[in-house]
């Protein structure tokens, strides 16, 4: 169980970790600035995150939790119940709603890591991808399919859809790249 100060603190990090990186390019969000700006020691921000990785993944978990509750028990179609294409799709249309939302955060994060293959958040999406996509499509490679979905999000071009506004576009590309992959 999380004390009450040290919960307050996470808060108020995260919190001014947000605040920052909304007026600051990434390389201007030390962990020194986070620390003032959140009213706590340096060390209280480096001992809760250990790096400016770790902090912006905790950012970005704390986005992304939603989204892990509607996939696992959520209603169809993002949740179980739906068929797998159609589960498919409303994960990538709910990923770019969550980044469109999320811009400078997920930004940041991608900035930041150095590991991506290996977070907790792909591991996770990998593994919900590719077994929507092994249902689906059996014959398919299941496995390099869904690294290479889930790596056209990590791109400076759909960072570029993202601000200049062409989300729906980007969402509908995907929609209809997902379809054509599992006919």
């Amino acid at each position: 169980m999380e004390r009450a100060d040290a919960a307050r603190n996470r808060r108020a990090i995260l919190r001014a970790a947000e605040e920052l990186l909304a007026s600051h390019d990434l390389a201007e969000v030390s962990m020194d600035r986070v620390a003032a700006a959140a009213g706590v020691g340096k060390g209280t921000v480096f001992h809760r995150f250990g790096n400016r990785e770790g902090l912006m993944r905790a950012l970005v978990e704390s986005r992304v939790q939603a989204l892990s509750d509607a996939v696992s028990s959520g209603p169809p179609p993002l949740g179980p119940g739906a068929p797998p294409a159609s589960r498919l799709a409303a994960f990538f249309d709910a990923v770019v709603e969550l980044a469109t939302r999320n811009v400078k955060v997920m930004a940041a994060f991608e900035q930041a890591s150095t590991d991506r293959l290996n977070s907790p958040i792909y591991v996770s999406w990998h593994a919900h991808v590719a077994g929507l996509i092994a249902s689906a499509t059996p014959s398919l490679d299941a496995d390099l399919t869904a690294h290479l979905l889930l790596g056209s999000l990590h791109s400076d071009l759909m960072l570029q859809f993202l601000k200049t506004g062409e989300t729906d576009r980007l969402a509908s590309g995907l929609r209809s790249m997902i379809a054509t992959l599992l006919r």
